[in-house]
């Protein structure tokens, strides 16, 4: 299976939930249905995606009016090894009161009123053709859902950071932060790629569903999960995206032939063959830098590498350790280099990253 890159989203699936003969939460006064809301939403966000990023696949579940068995939605992300699944539904409750949004990632629900929102959108299996058949068998008590959230390892942190920008985005907007949230989601279980469900407000409150009806509302709901996109791809790619596009952007130097003697590339160690080298990468440049760069904040040993027509620079030498390397990696993130994240080498060559976590637990 595909694991996370770490270092470069090239992917990402998004899912508007519900549709077809499935018309999910119902609003009680002009009776907005998600289904119709959520496709809207979902397609704003996929062009705002591809406009900024034309390089990125974004791929959908659905794009008209049709239902889709939840393990066909997951499936699509799996199939295609995307590097970011998000899910998008809208809330709702018996009463009226209840407002804001939330995100959710794999997990245990802490309470009644996520079990209940975890069991509605699971609720759709009911409508599928076998009437729920395949799902029969389907464990998601507290201990799978532990085992679960163990096995998907470094995607749930994913999961879970993308979740939070998510939620500081809608926050920016005015809208009621209810938090990123963990609950036995079907859809979310099934995903082996970082997942996340957003629900977007509540239709049971009048006020929320005439402002997610609205064009000014679709709008700012599309806006905040892409500026979470792009502040998530910025932390992943190691590169400090703007919002909009670089109309003016400077070509792409060559890669370098040979390194020479001025190279930022200050350590170099004899390791066995197939041993992990885990490094902290702080930043990337379209232009090579100097070893004395101020971008650099007087750290060193600095180690520079190539990719992806990018000079990408790094910090530390962990040999099998990911432990000491994450640690690190929070120090950097502490004093200055908030989107420092953990890369690893096997044989010089830059390996994906849960690959090598593994294999460094082998090599120990």
């Amino acid at each position: 299976k595909q694991e996370p890159t770490g270092y470069v989203l090239k992917t990402v699936v998004i899912d508007a939930g519900h549709g077809g003969k499935d018309p999910g939460a119902i609003g009680k006064v002009i009776k907005l249905q998600e289904k119709e809301l959520v496709l809207d939403v979902s397609l704003r966000l996929g062009k705002m995606i591809k406009d900024r990023f034309p390089e990125v696949n974004v791929l959908y579940t659905r794009k008209t009016d049709i239902f889709v068995n939840l393990f066909d939605r997951a499936k699509l992300a799996n199939s295609n090894n995307a590097d970011l699944f998000i899910s998008i539904h809208a809330n709702a409750t018996d009463g009226t009161a209840a407002f804001g949004t939330e995100t959710w990632v794999l997990g245990l629900h802490k309470t009644d009123a996520q079990k209940a929102v975890a069991d509605k959108e699971n609720a759709t299996i009911f409508l599928e053709d076998d009437g729920g058949e395949q799902y029969k068998d389907f464990d998601l008590s507290p201990d799978a859902l532990i085992i679960r959230s163990l096995m998907l390892g470094v995607y749930l942190q994913h999961s879970v950071n993308f979740a939070g920008l998510v939620q500081k985005a809608f926050k920016s907007k005015g809208r009621n932060d209810r938090g990123v949230k963990q609950g036995g989601l079907i859809v979310l279980y099934t995903a082996t790629v970082p997942a996340v469900l957003v629900e977007l407000g509540f239709l049971s409150n009048p006020a929320e569903e005439k402002y997610m009806a609205s064009e000014v509302g679709k709008k700012e709901l599309a806006q905040s999960m892409f500026e979470a996109f792009v502040n998530y791809k910025s932390h992943i790619d190691g590169i400090a995206y703007s919002m909009d596009s670089d109309k003016n952007k400077q070509q792409i130097p060559a890669p370098p032939e040979e390194r020479h003697a001025d190279s930022p590339v200050l350590e170099f160690v004899k390791i066995k063959e197939d041993d992990v080298v885990f490094r902290v990468q702080i930043l990337s440049s379209q232009n090579k830098l100097p070893a004395n760069s101020p971008r650099f904040k007087g750290n060193k040993p600095i180690y520079e590498y190539y990719q992806d027509n990018l000079y990408k620079y790094a910090l530390g030498k962990f040999v099998n350790d990911f432990k000491s390397a994450n640690e690190f990696k929070n120090q950097l993130r502490e004093n200055g280099f908030e989107s420092a994240f953990v890369i690893a080498f096997i044989n010089e060559e830059r390996v994906d990253l849960q690959k090598a976590i593994n294999l460094a637990s082998k090599n120990q």
